[in-house]
């Protein structure tokens, strides 16, 4: 009985010291490699929506202490292009985009929201001409009764549609503001974490304008995504993230980047109306609070209090 028991303790100690072994030699692998990362060129250099990313993204590396490159590809690639050629491993070993079930099984998720979950809290970019049909809105069947503006291949096109709504699908952004500017469209929802960039772009119409009372909600998170073929990256990605939580910088870049957007659109001040998810793949990390925005917690007051 007693050799039984020092065989099985043995056993354990081996198997404990294999996985310390394991962990010291990706780590060691890890640290060593000069990591070049290609992302996605966005649509033109002003683009904002990619500063808070990268940011994320530099902070992540440099918590592993990993000597890297940051690189956008040759050319512009809009989502849907960048996520075939990340997928099929050309031009660009990374992106950051909404998540859906179909995007888990082709790419490898790392799963911790870099917006917090604010890009499922969705404002309106509006025709200023149109602001009467938002004025006395009190459900949801009144909104789906209006055309709302998305692209084609964004999982958020499939969100609205399963909740109801009529949407009208565009190629890409300009193509979106510009049917706005036109009319074509009497709203295109926007998450609180780009709106603001959106509407500071010198080249907006002057007539495209922030709604001022409503705001949609559903349960979305932003991930990094990598290849499937590269684990590596990967870990090395979410190991420093999670080093950012751990220490409270991810918080502050977040606090420090989406202040003004909160400050200015209000979301606890507004109307919510609460759409379902369909998309959204069961492994989402819904559970841990530590991931997400909440209105009644992250208030404009207290946001501006934690960045100090």
């Amino acid at each position: 009985m007693k050799t039984r028991n020092r065989k099985t303790m043995y056993v354990r100690i081996y198997r404990g010291l294999g996985l310390l072994l394991s962990l010291l030699l990706w780590t060691s692998t890890a640290t060593a490699a000069n990591w070049s990362i290609h992302y996605p060129r966005p649509i033109n250099e002003s683009d904002s929506r990619h500063e808070y990313p990268l940011t994320l993204l530099k902070l992540a590396l440099s918590k592993t202490g990993v000597r890297y490159t940051l690189t956008p590809s040759e050319r512009i690639l809009l989502q849907g292009k960048a996520i075939r050629q990340l997928k099929e491993n050309r031009e660009i070993n990374i992106v950051w985009v909404m998540t859906d079930m179909q995007r888990e099984k082709e790419l490898l998720p790392i799963r911790i929201p870099i917006h917090k979950g604010l890009i499922g809290w969705r404002v309106f970019l509006i025709n200023q001409d149109f602001s009467a049909k938002f004025t006395n809105i009190r459900e949801v069947r009144e909104l789906t009764s209006l055309t709302a503006l998305q692209g084609a291949e964004w999982p958020d096109t499939k969100i609205l549609q399963s909740n109801g709504f009529n949407v009208l699908t565009v190629s890409d952004f300009p193509e979106a503001f510009n049917r706005l500017a036109l009319k074509q469209g009497d709203f295109f929802p926007r998450a609180v974490s780009e709106v603001l960039g959106e509407l500071n772009a010198r080249s907006l119409d002057e007539d495209i304008v922030l709604e001022s009372s409503l705001v949609v909600h559903y349960p979305a998170a932003m991930y990094f995504f990598v290849n499937r073929s590269n684990p590596t990256m990967a870990r090395l990605i979410e190991t420093g993230l999670r080093r950012a939580l751990e220490d409270g910088s991810f918080d502050n870049i977040f606090v420090s980047h989406h202040r003004e957007a909160l400050l200015k659109v209000n979301v606890d001040e507004r109307k919510v109306f609460h759409l379902e998810n369909p998309l959204l793949p069961k492994e989402t990390p819904l559970d841990d609070k530590a991931l997400w925005f909440d209105p009644q917690l992250h208030t404009p007051e207290s946001s501006v209090n934690k960045a100090q």
